[in-house]
């Protein structure tokens, strides 16, 4: 297809009209972008919910279990009555 040929077929593109557009594409659009917000909303409060409570797990469970504390040992017992 030569240069002209394109052009010429631009040229037919561009000079028809456009398509008609349903009048309530608008609506339909405004619905859908609400109600993607509102379970966009939900779920990040409920990924916060989760992160606060697995905080709130690991905080009791660390301070229950004490992890950091080195174990007594229980190889050896101790010597008493000498």
């Amino acid at each position: 297809m030569s240069r002209v040929d394109r052009e010429a077929t631009a040229r037919r593109i561009m000079e028809r009209t456009p398509p008609r557009v349903p009048p309530d594409l608008s609506a339909d659009a405004v619905r859908l972008g609400d109600r993607l917000l509102r379970r966009r909303t939900l779920a990040r409060r409920v990924a916060w919910l989760l992160l606060c409570a697995a905080t709130v797990a690991f905080t009791v469970w660390a301070l229950t279990a004490r992890p950091w504390v080195e174990p007594p040992s229980e190889t050896t017992p101790p010597l008493t009555g000498w």
